[in-house]
């Protein structure tokens, strides 16, 4: 179907705190993601008259304004195969009527787009085609494994994104980084971000950017490498990742921030994916405390036992 006129929108209430992006995917039904992100890296779709990302956040009174688009059947968009569906089944942890909490696979994008066919939401409205559309409460790079937040209803998601605004989420990731981590365990050190020519997009200290904090704590270290359970108290992009390899310490398995032959060293201990795992989740929700714990993949455990000869790490 071709939608031959310049259309202008206003958005209603129901759509406060979503992002552009999730609210075009589902109102241009069968319109490639990717097309969608191009459209609005042009500026041609517009809110309240100005260029804006595809993260921005929606709110109520907003006029969007949307371009002739053609919509029909979604070409670039695949049905996630059937081990894909499978995996991403055996990996939810927790679900009711409000929520599903996922431990993210590896290697699985949190959405399709951008090139990829489907990520996880894909996957999920695969699983139940007859369940309320699912939406992000909070995002995993593509290569990160563990804990992620899923709304079925648009009311917590607003809930949670006061929440996280709010610095009222707390989450932990383990992380296996290079060498023996001896200073410091807080970091404060602003990121910006920058697109280079080639789309791809990389994180960077500088003090014009936007304030960001990680704690850390040791877990086990030797003097090849550590194991530490950071915790970012501002949820920037690539923020783990950015804060450590500045300090000297990148992560084992980074092929964009790391040290090439740390990387390497890791890929003979058997190392294919970046070691960033995000193992612990919580806040409160309307007084009720809800906190989830994710384990190490196997392949990351088998790592973790090879350098180290310590027990069993958890949350506590």
């Amino acid at each position: 179907m071709q939608q031959n006129t310049v259309q202008h929108l206003e958005i209603g209430t129901e759509y406060e705190g979503q992002r552009l992006d999730n609210f075009l995917a589902n109102y241009l039904k069968g319109v490639p993601r990717s097309h969608i992100y191009r459209r609005v890296r042009r500026g041609e779709v517009r809110v309240n008259h100005n260029r804006v990302g595809p993260d921005y956040r929606l709110r109520a009174g907003d006029i969007l304004r949307l371009p002739p688009i053609r919509q029909g059947t979604n070409q670039e968009t695949s049905r996630p195969g059937q081990e894909i569906l499978e995996l991403i089944a055996t990996r939810i942890i927790y679900e009711d009527s409000e929520l599903l909490v996922l431990n993210k696979p590896a290697g699985i994008a949190v959405h399709g787009g951008s090139g990829l066919a489907f990520g996880v939401i894909e996957a999920l409205r695969a699983l139940r085609p007859n369940a309320p559309g699912f939406e992000l409460i909070h995002r995993l790079d593509r290569e990160t494994s563990g804990i992620l937040l899923i709304a079925k209803r648009r009311s917590l998601l607003r809930r949670i994104h006061e929440l996280l605004r709010a610095g009222a989420v707390e989450k932990r990731y383990f992380a296996l980084v290079r060498g023996s981590w001896t200073g410091v365990l807080r970091i404060e050190a602003s990121l910006i971000k920058n697109q280079l020519q080639s789309g791809e997009r990389v994180v960077r200290i500088d003090d014009s950017g936007k304030p960001a904090l990680t704690e850390l704590r040791i877990l086990a270290r030797n003097p090849v490498a550590s194991l530490v359970e950071a915790r970012p108290l501002t949820g920037r992009t690539h923020q783990i990742r950015v804060h450590a390899a500045h300090f000297g310490h990148p992560l084992a398995g980074d092929c964009k921030y790391g040290d090439a032959d740390f990387n390497r060293q890791a890929r003979s201990w058997g190392l294919r994916r970046l070691f960033l795992h995000a193992h612990y989740l919580r806040f409160v929700d309307n007084g009720q405390e809800l906190a989830w714990e994710a384990p190490l993949d196997s392949d990351l455990e088998l790592i973790r036992r090879y350098l180290f000869s310590v027990s069993p790490i958890s949350a506590h």
